[in-house]
Parts: C-alpha cells; structure tokens; sequence
C-alpha cells in the first residue's frame, strides 16, 4: 500500500520545482532568461521559475536609444521576488544593469579609467549620469572647464567621465567631465608646445581680454600678451589696442615647460623706438610733448610713440613748490620740456618743465632793475622782515631794517598786516639763490636811491664829521634831517638828540631848522645816521684836552666857555 507523502516530501519537491526559490535562490540574485515574447512596450522573459516575468523594453535600451531586442534573444535579469499577487515573477533589466555596473565601475574607479556615460536628467547643483545602468551625479562645476549657460546639447550624447568617488554601500557616485577635458587638454597642450620655439612668429586669435592683457588662441593653446608687450607706446588697457576675436601676429617671447605657459609679444614685431634715442634727444633740446600719466612723484610725457621722458615734482615749477604734479598740469595737456638726461639702457629720459619757460627770477631783474619801485602784497609777515608778493609769481623780501626810519625793526614790522599792498624799491635780485631784496623806507621822503647814495653821501661826506643839516619831519622816533641843501637824507633818532633827555624830546625842533650834527655811520642803503650827542660828546672831548681839564682846578663850565670863546 503506497504511503502518503509528508510534508517534508512536499517541501523538496517543491523546491527541486522551482529551482531553490523557495529558500531563496532566485530572489536577490542576477539570473539568465530567455526573451520569449514582445508584447507593446513590456518584453515576456522565461528565467526557468514556475511563471515568466515582464520587463518594460525602455530598461532595455540607453537613453534615446532603440531596445533591439527580439524573441529568443538571452538577456540578464534581476529577480526581485520569485512571485507577485499575479503569480508573475518580479524581474528588474535595470536592477540587474546596475549591479552590473557597478562590479564594473569599482574596478575602473580602482584603476583609474575613464567611464562611458550619458547625461540624461537635471537635478539640484548639477546632473544625472547614466553609467551603463548605475546613476552617477554630476556637479554643475564639473560639466566643462568654463562655465556653461545650457548644457542641452551634451545631454543624451554617450561621451567619457572620470570617477570622483563612490560609495556603493549608499549607492552614491560622484563623475566629471570637466577633469576629462583638462587631462585631453594638457595632452594637446603638450604635444603643441613641441612644435612652438621661442622667437617664432605665429598668428593667433584673442579670446580673452583682462586688465593685465589679452589671452591668445594658438591653435589648440592659450597664451598671454602682456599690455607691456602690447605696444612701445602706453596703453592704458588692452581693449584700446586689440578686441575679442581679432586674428593678431604674435612673437612667442618664453616657454615655461613645467607650467605650460606661454608668453608672447606684440611690439617685438616693431622697430624699437628707443635705438638712437641719445643722438635724437640730446641734453639741452628743448621738446614739446603730451602729458600721459601723472604721479607723486612727477609726471610723464610723450615726445614720441613709445618714447616718454619724466619731468620730476622738483623741474616742474619756478615757484611752486611741494605741490602735487597734478595741480601743475593735466593728463592731455601739450607742454614745452627741456632734456635734462637721457639713459638709454635703462630707457629713461629726465626732463625739465620750468627750464622750458623763463626763469622768473631772470624775467623780473630784466624788468624791474635796482632802485626800481614795485607794488605787492604783504604775502607774509615774519620775525625778520615782510615777504611781498611781486610780479611773475615771486615774493621779494623787505628785511625789517628796511621797513621805516626812526624806529626799531621789530615796531616796525607791526605796522603792517598780510594782504596790506605796499609799495618797495628793489635793492638787490640774487637769481641764482632766487631772492629779491626791498626797501620801503628808501622811498620816503629824501631818501636816496637804491643801490647807491647822494654825491654827497657819497662823496663828501664821512663818519665822525659834523656837518649842518635841515629837519625835514618831526617823528616821535626821532628827526628826518638832510645835509646841506640837495645832499643825502638822514635820520638822528631820539636818544642822539642830545646827552641830556630833555633834550631829546623831538618836539624842541621844527620842520626847517638847522642844526649841527655828526655823522655816525651808514645803513645798508648808505643812507647815512646823524647824532647831535655824539657831536656834543666830541666837542667836549676836543676842549678838556686843549684847555685843561678838570682835575687841575677849572671847571667844565669854564673850559667849554674859553673854547668858545677861542672860536670867535
């Protein structure tokens, strides 16, 4: 009698059915099947379990690409789960891509390789990659070398990535394109740099420009045009010169072989200006030229392109000193210039701005000579004199001597105030030291003229000799006297009106009247200085020494009176 089968009988048949699935030996597994029909979009595929399973065609075929599937066809598939609640197996083509992929992709990203990918989505900070079935992220920084506006045209096109990193626990992976694009780019560079030589010449096209220059397309790699290497003459910036998409001649001026940079040049192409610049400029030409760039230190100007001179802050001005250049002249401005020096190893040329122009110190001696009279403004009052503003831009000095008669330099002085005009007669102009010496007092009245005196100041009269004068003016300081009739002008200040001090009150005298008086020196205008004591004082001494003295029993009283009486 046949015995019933149990349950584990059950179980192992069961099991030999379905090939192990039920302890799991399809599921979670990459298993074969065969295509056993095509029907609208889904392929009806047989991987030896009790039931087949569908898998939509679309996980068949790349991104834009046709499935080419057709019925027979043996394909890999990932078994989900061995049944659905319609007794389907639960198969995934794209499951089974990915884990393809990615025993793939470890080995490449191990090794190093560049992988084959297509950018099929757009998600935040960047892009989704299709790596043969696992999906990578691509930063938006990491699409191309430059930025790019629209990246529709890349999108769809299988073309190569390097893999930044993975984690295949998290199912992340990181691809570049841009890192692709510089390692082809360095391997082009590379191969085009052998064929470029210093010195040789080869047209290129601006691609770029910057502040500093321009960058040029050599055919296949970039190279720098310096805005020094642009042209002899300043350029300001390179977009005066040159625009985007020019086609220029350059000269390849360096190649550095461990960064790959290549310098080039312009104005190499050009006569250098500079050859023959001492014969053309020589010391002492005087030039005229155009203001091109002004600094602290100076200004420069153009005589020719490519040719600049400076005109140091000290050649720029007779008579403004410590003042910026830029208060002096302007950018554009045309100006005379004198050549102070010319290096032409260094390239430089010195040049002068105020030696093209009449020195004023030299002008104003021409126009207004000794003992002229000019007319100025108080610029400035100081412990020793008043400078005055004068013509041509110079200031002349009255020393405080010189300021009034009859009273001291320092009472003098206050009697004036800055911005006061005034009138002042030139003493002596020194152009080499740039200085101008004034006289007021010498135009008062009597005075004798400048740079000399009267004929009889002059002439006949000298120190210690006693002489007639006439007051010509009472002042409090004393009195305004001239010798003789038409001789020189002099003053006896008060403390010389006499040895007594109610004596030497001004106001005992009267415009008019003579009196005797000896001279006791000169000022520095020859004008001579008169004193009734010191002639008081001689005549005493003259007397006690020609009719006795004192201590041998006569008073003074009677010496003086037998002098006197001698002379009449």
């Amino acid at each position: 009698m046949a015995s019933h089968p149990t349950r584990d009988d059950f179980a192992a048949m069961l099991d030999e059915t379905l090939g192990g699935a039920a302890n799991g030996g399809f599921e979670g597994r990459v298993v074969k099947g065969t295509v056993t029909a095509i029907e609208n979009d889904k392929a009806v595929i047989d991987v030896g379990l009790k039931s087949e399973g569908r898998v939509s065609l679309r996980e068949f075929a790349m991104p834009g690409q046709p499935h080419g599937l057709s019925v027979g066809d043996e394909v890999e598939v990932y078994v989900d789960r061995v049944e659905n609640a319609d007794g389907e197996a639960m198969l995934s083509r794209d499951r089974a891509r990915r884990e393809a992929a990615w025993d793939k992709l470890e080995n490449e990203f191990g090794e190093g390789k560049r992988v084959e990918g297509v950018i099929f989505g757009r998600v935040k900070g960047g892009f989704t990659v299709d790596l043969d079935g696992a999906v990578a992220f691509l930063p938006g920084s990491q699409v191309d070398i430059r930025p790019v506006r629209d990246v529709t045209p890349l999108m769809d096109m299988p073309q190569p990535f390097q893999i930044l990193k993975m984690d295949r626990r998290r199912g992340n992976i990181v691809v570049s394109r841009r890192a692709v694009l510089e390692e082809t780019r360095a391997e082009q560079r590379s191969g085009l740099i052998l064929n470029l030589k210093e010195g040789q010449i080869i047209d290129g096209v601006v691609k770029n420009i910057t502040d500093y220059g321009a960058f040029v397309d050599l055919g296949g790699i970039d190279g720098l045009l310096h805005v020094t290497d642009m042209s002899y003459k300043r350029v300001n910036h390179p977009s005066e010169v040159i625009t985007i998409g020019d086609t220029v001649k350059v000269q390849i001026i360096r190649i550095n072989q461990d960064t790959q940079r290549i310098s080039l040049g312009m104005k190499q192409l050009e006569s250098d200006p500079w050859d023959g610049v001492a014969a053309k400029y020589p010391v002492g030409a005087k030039l005229h030229g155009v203001v091109t760039n002004i600094t602290e230190y100076g200004a420069f100007v153009e005589l020719e392109a490519g040719i600049e001179g400076l005109v140091h802050v000290s050649e720029m001005s007779w008579t403004k000193k410590n003042v910026h250049p830029g208060k002096i002249v302007s950018t554009s401005q045309e100006v005379d210039v004198l050549v102070l020096e010319v290096d032409s190893d260094k390239r430089r040329i010195s040049l002068g701005l105020k030696q093209a122009q009449q020195n004023p110190w030299e002008a104003f001696a021409d126009q207004h000579p000794v003992g002229s009279t000019v007319e100025g403004e108080v610029k400035n009052a100081t412990e020793f004199g008043l400078f005055i503003g004068l013509d041509g831009d110079v200031d002349g000095m009255v020393h405080m001597s010189d300021i009034a008669w009859g009273i001291s330099g320092e009472d003098a002085l206050a009697l004036h105030r800055k911005g006061e005009q005034v009138s002042a007669i030139v003493l002596d102009v020194d152009v080499e030291k740039e200085r101008i010496s004034l006289g007021m007092k010498q135009l008062e009245k009597g005075a004798p003229a400048a740079g000399g005196t009267s004929a009889a100041s002059a002439g006949s009269l000298r120190r210690g000799e006693v002489v007639t004068v006439t007051v010509l003016e009472v002042r409090d300081g004393g009195l305004e006297v001239q010798a003789g009739e038409d001789g020189a002008t002099g003053f006896i200040k008060r403390t010389d009106l006499g040895r007594d001090r109610d004596e030497q009150r001004p106001d005992r005298f009267q415009v008019g009247q003579k009196l005797d008086a000896m001279i006791i020196g000169f000022d520095r205008s020859k004008k001579p200085n008169f004193s009734v004591k010191a002639r008081q004082l001689a005549e005493e001494k003259e007397a006690v020494e020609q009719y006795g003295s004192s201590e041998a029993g006569a008073s003074l009283g009677d010496i003086l009176g037998a002098a006197l009486k001698a002379k009449q």
